[in-house]
């Protein structure tokens, strides 16, 4: 049947239409996901995974295209910039983004002795740099803090050396972002008043669903969620439907979505009941269930 010119046009449009309807139709993931090399630290530990294959780990075996790196697996190898750039090399050639590194066992950033936190504050330095040179956007800190004080004095402490810190960071254009990990950083009432104290836009902080320990994780969450610019989708086991066991993952990423928040969220499985490549896998999948 031959078709004349005002019946294909009509045809045409119609098509586009319904496309463009269909493709609406389909909602939009509103963060991309990437993998916490923590996840894997039994693996890495047990030196079943070389920490430089990282990258590749996370996207062969899991599908993940970004990466977040712990420093407690490269300490032998810190001073030095030629393994940095291999690294850098194997995530680059394999299309992975490196998006920040987490710095653990570096010294007291709220310590009230001045050598030891000038100290502490000088051994972040070196990871700075390793975020620069990766291409990271941030290092992730503790604000741990040293000795006798109140409330408020412990807040001072800790906004005092991340915002020395900070004036490193800022000179090599990478963030200093803080997880709540322990300690008073676990209460979102003092974290987030360290921000407020530091009040630098390289400062942020990095919301962990599941360290809150005794606090309520969802005030937690919404209470860090202003000065985010990371968070950790801690896991420890799923049920038979595919649900997080401890954690309410869909309301604790309504908390996340309604801050505007829409950067990376990072699968960091913690478990013990799963072995590591499922509970990888179960974190995601549910992730991406509710990445809509």
């Amino acid at each position: 049947m031959k078709m004349n010119r005002r019946e294909f046009t009509s045809l045409a449009v119609t098509s586009c239409l319904t496309g463009n309807l269909l493709a609406g139709s389909r909602p939009e993931p509103w963060f991309k996901i990437s993998l916490a090399q923590w996840s894997l630290n039994r693996a890495i530990f047990g030196k079943k995974i070389d920490p430089l294959d990282f990258p590749r780990v996370a996207k062969e075996d899991y599908g993940i295209n970004a990466v977040e790196y712990v420093n407690q697996f490269y300490v032998a190898q810190k001073n030095k910039d030629a393994y940095v750039y291999e690294l850098k090399k194997r995530s680059s050639d394999l299309g992975v983004t490196n998006v920040l590194i987490m710095i653990d066992g570096e010294g007291a950033l709220g310590d009230p002795d001045s050598a030891a936190q000038s100290k502490a504050v000088a051994n972040h330095h070196r990871w700075v740099d390793w975020a620069k040179m990766l291409g990271c956007h941030a290092i992730r800190v503790n604000a741990e803090t040293k000795g006798k004080g109140t409330f408020e004095e412990q807040m001072k402490r800790a906004a005092d050396g991340l915002a020395k810190l900070c004036e490193y960071g800022d000179k090599q254009g990478i963030n200093i972002i803080v997880e709540n990990h322990g300690g008073l950083s676990s209460n979102g009432k003092w974290l987030s008043g360290v921000m407020k104290l530091v009040n630098n836009p390289r400062c942020g902080t990095l919301p962990d669903f599941g360290n809150f320990y005794d606090y309520d994780h969802y005030q937690g969450v919404e209470e860090l969620m202003p000065f985010a610019k990371g968070v950790s989708a801690k896991s420890y086991h799923f049920d038979e439907a595919g649900n997080e066991t401890k954690l309410d993952y869909e309301r604790l990423l309504k908390i996340v979505k309604a801050a505007g928040y829409r950067r990376y969220i990072g699968v960091e499985y913690e478990g013990e009941k799963m072995s590591e490549p499922d509970g990888i896998r179960a974190t995601k999948k549910l992730l991406e269930k509710l990445n809509a």
